[in-house]
């Protein structure tokens, strides 16, 4: 890697730091100013989301939250640069923002290496680098030796892992997760939950993730931003003031799990009556 990547990623690391201990920064890796997105022909369109308003400090881990149809995926997309808000704008500091589906989206004619590959090669890594740098990131994951490994090898944890890698290949200062955990068992999300927060922690690498779990969410994130039905409004924010490591199980991830459900599900009864 070069001297520039390696302090890059240092620089990172020191904002995910400040982060962490909740030292202001002067700018935001995504800034989401008045954004509202409807879909449908003019005169007709039908709003999915409404005024969102929220920045993401560089280095900072945030969870969105929100009822299934609230317009989560839609904003990540929209961050993304795969869709245009109707009104508002966004910025993402460092270029285009890395992306992990729900899925895993491997290539499955490659190799877990081969796919890391590819998002290097498309990045403009030399060809020479390619693979120790993919080797690298696979350790990174937690599946060294596995660049040879089939997709049709791999179990789904490990494929996510795979996705993973591949999204950090591109060397974005910003992740964005879609629910990337949401078809796996449980205890393999619980172990992905583990390697996240680490992986996190030594990249510092800023992460917009978006779940309608709950119990994720507060195990995750720095901070949670609650979605309210369609249209998608932010209605409320937390700071997780949990030390990490945190585990599901914890009692205060259970204490603020339980006020964070009560809200949401006040929210869905509003949607409700309407």
């Amino acid at each position: 890697m070069s001297p520039a990547l390696t302090t890059d990623k240092a620089d990172r690391a020191g904002a995910a730091a400040a982060a962490a201990a909740g030292s202001p920064h002067p700018s935001g890796a995504v800034r989401i100013d008045h954004v509202h997105k409807a879909f449908g022909r003019p005169g007709a369109a039908q709003p999915v989301l409404d005024d969102i308003n929220l920045d993401v400090r560089p280095g900072e881990f945030v969870c969105i939250l929100g009822a299934s149809g609230c317009g989560k995926s839609t904003l990540l997309n929209l961050v993304a640069d795969l869709d245009r808000p109707t009104a508002g704008a966004i910025e993402v500091d460092g270029g285009r923002p890395a992306l992990m589906f729900q899925e895993h989206a491997l290539f499955p004619w490659l190799t877990a290496g081969k796919n890391i590959e590819l998002a290097l090669r498309l990045r403009g890594v030399p060809r020479a680098d390619r693979k120790p740098e993919a080797e690298r990131l696979l350790e990174l994951v937690r599946l060294g030796g596995s660049h040879g490994k089939r997709v049709h090898e791999l179990s789904g944890g490990m494929r996510q892992r795979v996705a993973l890698a591949r999204a950090l290949a591109q060397d974005s200062s910003v992740l964005l997760m879609d629910e990337p955990f949401a078809a796996l068992d449980a205890i393999t999300r619980d172990v992905l939950h583990g390697e996240l927060t680490r992986i996190w922690s030594e990249t510092g690498v800023s992460v917009l993730f978006v779940t309608h779990n709950v119990r994720e969410a507060v195990r995750l994130a720095q901070r949670v931003v609650l979605l309210s039905s369609r249209p998608g409004r932010v209605v409320r924010e937390w700071a997780v003031d949990i030390p990490q490591p945190r585990r599901i199980e914890d009692a205060a991830v259970a204490d603020l799990s339980i006020e964070i459900t009560e809200e949401l599900r006040g929210e869905i009864r509003r949607h409700g009556r309407h």
